[in-house]
């Protein structure tokens, strides 16, 4: 969800800087602005710079981490394409409140089944520009919500710049939620 609170930070936090990527120490008693909160994590305004909070630090922006409580069934030795999806659509990037899967950077999925049973899944891609340096934090956010699955072993989320992004790619979700529609 989109919001605009302001709270003062209960703890000193890490976050980190948009669009550089780059991890800055954010001070107890700073006042900072929630703009969203989506996929468990926060992205807040402070000092004039943007930031994106994990949500293992919700606690200092007054939070209440959320954890994941969906009912998982266990391990059969298969794994549904969807359960991936849908784990994909839990990622956003922090300046855009819209999943990946639906702004359409995610340009494929594949999964390998390993001896043990269990699965490597294989993911491709793009950030809305080039160079933004919010690349690795997305992927990273990206391959820990995959691995997060209990059939999923091993995750691997590759960056790609081919084909380029551009707004057309954009689900019809994704274009009402952007209000584009």
């Amino acid at each position: 969800m989109t919001v605009s609170t302001s709270v003062v930070l209960s703890r000193e936090v890490t976050a980190i800087a948009i669009p550089a990527g780059t991890p800055e120490v954010l001070l107890e008693g700073t006042e900072v602005h929630i703009t969203q909160e989506l996929g468990g994590t926060y992205t807040i305004h402070a000092g004039g710079l943007l930031y994106r909070v994990d949500g293992k630090d919700a606690d200092a922006l007054g939070r209440v981490p959320k954890s994941d409580d969906s009912e998982e069934a266990p391990h059969t030795g298969e794994l549904d394409d969807e359960m991936i999806w849908e784990k994909l659509k839990t990622c956003f990037d922090p300046e855009i409140p819209v999943n990946i899967v639906d702004l359409g950077l995610v340009y494929d999925m594949a999964k390998e089944k390993l001896p043990s049973g269990k699965f490597k899944i294989f993911v491709k891609m793009t950030l809305t520009a080039p160079g933004c340096g919010m690349g690795d934090v997305i992927a990273a956010d990206a391959r820990q919500k995959v691995l997060s699955i209990s059939a999923v072993d091993d995750a691997l989320v590759e960056i790609v710049w081919d084909p380029p992004w551009h707004q057309s790619m954009i689900t019809e979700h994704g274009r009402q939620a952007l209000g584009l529609e």
